[in-house]
């Protein structure tokens, strides 16, 4: 308990000396072993207003139904398989279980029709099992649920759809009725994985828990992942965490990366794309093609007949860009400058990038997504 409180008494003096680029090492890391699971499961929604699955289409869903009724002592009477219900709709329903999450509180989740349902609004998810990768069923989903699209239609067949109304979700619209186990009170040791793997973040890391906690209770483990000694007893771990967690971090230097969506035209250039010696100019050719036709009309008496005659004009014109130079270390600031000034558009941009790429002027890497 001496060591603890040393512990703390030394972050308070930690934090006067701390850098205003750094970050809480929460932001950039986390705790090996401590994550959420994903939940899935099947179920019906209904009470909706005749915007459910056209059961005729989707069989799945009379089947769930008539199951549904099985089990409380209701028998469907033989040749009801053409039945229409208008109200009812199958769904999956899926939620994210957080770590340390305890039986009774509740968690969101997400509806979505798999069969036909024009809209999921108004309606009531009835009892779902919610099950992990492993079959077990981790919680139970029930309620009324929140959409936030809509969908109308008229009689001459006109229609609006406004967002996705085949999907919704209900807030807190699970229970927990099974804990995942969690191997954080196991070992006497943590690991700590980088959000971004970097070596010179995790060597910061662990200098900084060595300089507070002494030589040897933190060592890298790769340029991703850093052990650190914990103590044994559960409260003290946690404590000890809560230390952690909350030390400011001057992480490293991101690679230089230039990215490039080719769809939408968005780029978007690191802050530490540089460029070497270059020399770019960048021009359009543009080419009108316009047709001008003339009636030819013949002379009085002279037997001929009126015809059109085609004249085509055909005009090329170079537009001149001016050529604008990078000189060594060119930095982001001057890179948006030097293109603005040639009015490149970002499609010409893109061009320019990979040409520079390719001539291994670009010190940065270049993505295309």
């Amino acid at each position: 308990m001496l060591k603890f409180k040393q512990i703390v008494v030394a972050t308070l003096l930690l934090g006067a000396a701390l850098s205003a680029q750094a970050e809480r090492l929460k932001d950039i890391a986390s705790i090996s072993g401590v994550r959420s699971n994903q939940l899935i499961g099947y179920g019906l929604v209904v009470g909706l207003n005749g915007t459910g699955d056209q059961t005729t289409q989707t069989p799945f869903t009379l089947q769930t139904f008539n199951n549904m009724l099985s089990q409380f002592g209701i028998k469907v009477p033989a040749g009801s398989g053409n039945v229409q219900l208008k109200n009812v709709a199958a769904v999956s329903v899926h939620a994210d279980l957080p770590a340390f999450a305890k039986p009774g509180q509740v968690v969101d989740i997400t509806v979505s029709s798999i069969g036909n349902s024009k809209s999921l609004r108004g309606g009531s998810l009835l009892m779902t099992p919610l099950k992990g990768i492993d079959g077990n069923v981790y919680a139970i989903a029930q309620g009324n649920l929140v959409v936030g699209g809509f969908d109308a239609e008229g009689r001459d067949g006109s229609k609006i759809t406004v967002n996705v109304p085949s999907a919704g979700r209900i807030p807190g619209g699970a229970s927990v009725e099974r804990a995942v186990p969690s191997g954080f009170n196991q070992g006497n040791s943590l690991t700590l994985n980088l959000n971004r793997p970097d070596f010179t973040t995790a060597k910061r890391i662990v200098d900084k828990v060595n300089e507070l906690l002494g030589p040897g209770v933190a060592q890298a483990v790769d340029g991703g992942s850093v052990r650190v000694t914990a103590p044994m007893d559960p409260g003290q771990r946690v404590d000890y965490l809560s230390i952690l967690e909350n030390l400011e971090i001057d992480p490293g230097q991101a690679v230089a990366k230039v990215i490039i969506n080719s769809r939408t035209g968005t780029i978007v250039i690191g802050q530490n794309v540089k460029v070497s010696p270059a020399a770019v100019t960048h021009g359009s050719l543009t080419v009108t093609i316009t047709e001008d036709p003339i009636v030819s009309q013949p002379g009085a008496f002279s037997g001929g007949q009126t015809a059109v005659v085609p004249r085509s004009r055909v005009n090329a014109q170079q537009e001149a860009k001016p050529m604008f130079k990078f000189g060594p270390g060119t930095t982001l600031d001057e890179i948006v400058r030097a293109v603005n000034q040639v009015g490149a558009a970002p499609s010409d941009l893109m061009a320019i990038l990979e040409a520079l790429k390719q001539a291994g002027a670009l010190q940065a890497d270049l993505i295309v997504i």
